[in-house]
């Protein structure tokens, strides 16, 4: 079983979804798209297949998004994937692929709703924020 994670090791988002992952029980793939970034068709079918436009999955944060005018309703999912191709940091994270689906986690629970073993435990993210407790209530 394969499971793919984009990830930003710098973003806190990111290290929660990934260590939800492990906690799991499966080692993904990480791909560090900000070094090694998915192509324009890998864009588009992640966003695709997490049932998002790519609008939605630009990160404004933190990034160029206002200085390249990507607010701009004129711009067509084209110009936002030149955009995303040229500062790949435009890209929300962390997407991850699994067999049960694709999602951009944020916030990182939502990894859960696609783990094959989502019964991961008790879990606290880096904030200390509990998402599973002792008794395996989820909080999210």
């Amino acid at each position: 079983m394969t499971i793919t994670i984009y990830h930003n090791p710098d973003c806190g988002t990111s290290r929660n979804t990934l260590a939800m992952i492990r906690q799991s029980g499966e080692e993904p793939e990480v791909i560090l798209y900000l070094e090694t970034p998915p192509s324009r068709q890998k864009v588009a079918d992640l966003v695709g297949s997490a049932g998002m436009t790519l609008r939605q999955a630009i990160r404004q944060k933190d990034t160029p998004y206002a200085q390249l005018g990507l607010d701009s309703l004129d711009l067509d999912d084209e110009a936002l994937l030149d955009a995303i191709e040229a500062h790949p940091i435009l890209l929300n994270r962390p997407f991850v692929v699994t067999p049960k689906g694709v999602r951009l986690c944020r916030p990182s629970e939502l990894v859960l709703d696609i783990l094959p073993n989502p019964e991961i435990g008790p879990f606290t993210k880096e904030d200390g924020e509990v998402i599973i407790d002792a008794d395996g209530k989820r909080h999210a």
